[in-house]
């Protein structure tokens, strides 16, 4: 048992107290528990007599007891626990040794090296991210640490401005005129701009703005969920000048619904309304921007959390106007992936990539979107494009038999081998 506890330094005092975690300690003793690891947390590292103090009071031998001070930044931290030997504490504590098929060194040299790279970034990319919980950062976590991922990959350092969609809103600018005006700057002044799932009414129309902004202007955009439902609309309003183009979710009422409710879900159960899980996306266009990122994929499996999609009876009118989807379902009739070909890089899905991102392989629709907004999006995509060498091509398999991994060497960390189906700062 690990039990992780705060060591506080009264400004007063001066010194590193440990009364929170002997009694916590009691506690736990009080519920039948014995901890056998302290894991503890500290501005600085725990002084020496601080750790022979605990372990007397604790009963935790020494060696047992490790310090979780704060670091540069969050990758550091696996880095700590094996310089203080936290490996061999769990594995005494499992009782592991005696197996003898457990390596006794961990081996974290590409980690060690993706820890060091993040602290020496120095180039700001500014990604603008428009929602309407922005003032939660925990809400888009997934987003977040995605776009982290892909920005240390193709070195640059990520900036997150928080845009309240509301705040973009022509009703804003009447009401709160000062926020209306710090919403329209920072989303001018960003290099990207990324629209996030949601649910429910408020703020769609400033998440419409983001959208009709970032296409007229050619700024990279990445709409997921919700936000490439957001991009089809604005299309449908602007550019095919539908003025009453909506989503059912938000005018149920209206005459052009370019957004519908699934037809095999339900409106009047309560809960399991919703496509969830690893879904297929089969990509209809070979040289569009989104199959190259993935290294030129027939097909991916993405995870899916929606009830709402693109009418299928009006992707004719949206293809013929310049809009196009270039990955469907195995159907052919769920729209999963929409692209502006003409566009630097305008991109929609109805999957959440975020959630199969790693740190040492990240979203390569995440990548597409860093790598548009500094500058690197044409030497990113001919790499990825010359991985590809056979001529039927997946990335992940079903979700009912064991994946096919088709591992691809990676160049230069731009382009990494990417897993699909897996489990899935502001800076």
């Amino acid at each position: 048992m690990v039990h992780v506890s705060l060591v506080p330094v009264l400004n007063v005092v001066g010194e590193q107290k440990t009364k929170p975690t002997q009694h916590s300690v009691r506690g736990l003793r009080g519920l039948g528990l014995m901890p056998d690891i302290l894991a503890c947390r500290s501005t600085e590292p725990l002084e020496e007599n601080v750790k022979l103090k605990l372990s007397q009071f604790c009963q935790v031998p020494v060696s047992n007891i490790v310090n979780l001070h704060d670091v540069t930044n969050i990758w550091h931290i696996p880095l700590l626990l094996k310089d203080q030997r936290a490996h061999e504490a769990i594995l005494n504590a499992l009782g592991l040794w005696c197996a003898g098929k457990v390596s006794q060194e961990p081996k974290l040299p590409e980690w060690t090296e993706r820890a060091s790279k993040f602290d020496k970034l120095k180039t700001p990319v500014r990604i603008a991210m428009v929602g309407k919980y922005t003032g939660i950062s925990d809400s888009y976590l997934s987003i977040l640490k995605a776009l982290l991922h892909a920005s240390v990959a193709l070195e640059r350092k990520l900036v997150v401005d928080w845009v309240p969609s509301c705040d973009l809103e022509d009703s804003a600018a009447e009401e709160t005129p000062d926020a209306y005006e710090k919403a329209w700057y920072l989303l001018k002044g960003a290099h990207g701009v990324l629209v996030p799932g949601g649910f429910g009414d408020r703020g769609v129309q400033g998440k419409i703005l983001a959208a009709k902004y970032a296409r007229e202007n050619n700024v990279p955009y990445l709409g997921i969920c919700l936000g490439m439902q957001i991009a089809v609309i604005e299309f449908a309003r602007t550019v095919m000048n539908l003025c009453g183009a909506n989503s059912t979710e938000f005018d149920p009422a209206t005459k052009t619904p370019c957004v519908i409710f699934m037809p095999e879900g339900s409106k009047t159960h309560m809960g399991a309304t919703m496509r969830l899980g690893s879904r297929r996306t089969f990509f209809q266009v070979n040289n569009c921007k989104s199959a190259k990122l993935y290294a030129n994929a027939n097909y991916v499996d993405e995870r899916h959390r929606h009830r709402y999609e693109v009418n299928p009876d009006m992707v004719s009118e949206f293809e013929k106007a310049g809009l196009s989807f270039v990955g469907r379902d195995e159907s052919g009739r769920r729209m999963e992936i929409i692209e502006l070909p003409a566009h630097r890089f305008f991109v929609g899905t109805q999957f959440h990539p975020e959630f199969n991102s790693r740190p040492g392989k990240p979203s390569p629709l995440f990548l597409g979107l860093i790598a548009a907004s500094s500058g690197q999006l044409e030497h990113l995509l001919q790499r990825s494009s010359s991985t590809a060498s056979s001529p039927s091509r997946c990335i992940a398999g079903t979700g009912t038999t064991k994946p096919k991994l088709y591992k691809k060497k990676p160049l230069n960390g731009l382009v990494t081998p990417y897993y699909g189906n897996g489990n899935s700062i502001h800076i």
